[in-house]
């Protein structure tokens, strides 16, 4: 139905539903005379989410990072019409010249100074704190959705270290000073635009405060990975020598991948299968991670022999 469109002087000449990610809110493309524009529904169990999106813009934008500008909103309705800032994110521009990708990558990593330079005491009330609790609860679904059903883990010892290695890589995590984050930067929520290399960033709603790295762990360690080469410059750039620093950051990468592979699979079962291929690339990358972890000293190895024992990594 075009007609709330019409009201905000957005007379639509097609509405094209769109691929949305691994959310409930459902996206559509309205061609207008001149241009397009995304429309974005929110569902009642989400509408929240709306407000929070209103909030989360308006911060970015004020931080100078850029975000699609919103057109028009009805969050009561659960309705919103942003800029359509492109049709294909960073991920679906993975055949790109190595320089170019690479370009995006530095990019990327350079908004992290200004989203964590946002205001602490607004982003805290936006979301709750990706604190060592809510940590620890993705990697439960992972353990309950991928790694119990695939028979990786079991009632066994190493079951039991794994589970504690896990539990005090959150604690670790959740005792760092938070500051802002996406919460969700990854290159699916990254849209190139003109001039090159400049980003737009999307699906930001989720901000909220964290540990120092994990935007820079989500961004290197989603969907698609930047060369070895690009990703330990980036490290050198980014962290410098410092032993701990790199220690957190594999840290936040190493529940991030997790997580991930947690929520591919839960939609997966779901039936949405578009990300189920991303499982066995992410799951490697997790073990990297976890490897260099000094809490993961005595299951590392062993949970890498599960893992490839059963051929989904």
């Amino acid at each position: 139905d075009s007609s709330w469109l019409d009201r905000h002087g957005l007379q639509a000449t097609n509405l094209t539903d769109l691929a949305g990610d691994v959310s409930v809110r459902r996206y559509l493309r309205a061609e207008l005379v001149s241009d397009s524009v995304v429309v974005a529904v929110y569902p009642s169990e989400i509408r929240s989410t709306c407000h929070r999106f209103l909030e989360t813009s308006s911060l970015l934008t004020e931080a100078g990072v850029r975000v699609p500008e919103v057109i028009a909103h009805d969050c009561e309705q659960g309705l919103m019409v942003i800029e359509d800032v492109g049709q294909r994110t960073l991920y679906e521009l993975a055949e790109l010249d190595g320089r170019k990708l690479a370009a995006y990558f530095y990019q990327a990593v350079s908004h992290l100074a200004a989203i964590q330079g946002l205001p602490c005491e607004r982003v805290a009330k936006l979301n709750p704190p990706l604190d060592s609790a809510l940590l620890s609860r993705e990697l439960t679904q992972t353990w309950d959705s991928l790694l119990r059903p695939r028979g990786i883990v079991a009632t066994d010892s190493f079951s039991s270290e794994l589970r504690a290695c896990f539990e005090e890589m959150c604690r670790l995590l959740g005792e760092e000073s938070p500051v802002p984050c996406h919460r969700d930067y990854m290159v699916r929520n990254l849209i190139p635009v003109e001039p090159h290399p400049c980003l737009a960033v999307i699906d930001h709603q989720d901000l909220r405060l964290g540990p120092e790295h994990y935007d820079l762990a989500s961004v290197l360690n989603d969907s698609l990975f930047p060369s070895p080469q690009i990703e330990q410059e980036i490290l050198d750039l980014h962290l410098g020598d410092a032993l701990e620093d790199r220690l957190r950051y594999h840290r936040a990468a190493a529940q991030r991948t997790l997580k991930a592979v947690g929520t591919y699979e839960t939609f997966a079962l779901r039936g949405v299968e578009r990300h189920r291929k991303l499982i066995a690339p992410t799951l490697s990358r997790a073990l990297g991670h976890i490897s260099r972890l000094p809490e993961a000293a005595r299951v590392s190895e062993e949970l890498g022999a599960r893992l490839r024992a059963t051929s989904i990594c």
